[in-house]
């Protein structure tokens, strides 16, 4: 079965505080380079780049450096374009 929509990307909020080392991003094949963007508070879009990293198996991607997430933020992964 194919899905109606896919959305291209991963979009992560939190109701606490968050200290953020590692992402798991489900279908994203190894080795495929990831953004990691601030997500907006108002308008639910991306902002500045806050991170890059790869992807490892089974779609666990390890920052270098864990990011923080206050109350009522979030993050938006991007995987590069695949296959």
């Amino acid at each position: 079965m194919l899905p109606l929509y896919n959305d291209p990307h991963y979009t992560f909020r939190f109701a606490a505080d968050r200290i953020i080392p590692r992402y798991h991003l489900e279908g994203v094949g190894v080795g495929r380079c990831v953004s990691v963007f601030r997500l907006d508070p108002v308008t639910g879009g991306r902002r500045n780049l806050i991170a890059s990293a790869t992807a490892g198996d089974g779609g666990w991607v390890d920052l270098s450096k864990p990011i923080m997430v206050r109350a009522g933020g979030g993050c938006v992964a991007v995987p590069e374009e695949g296959p």
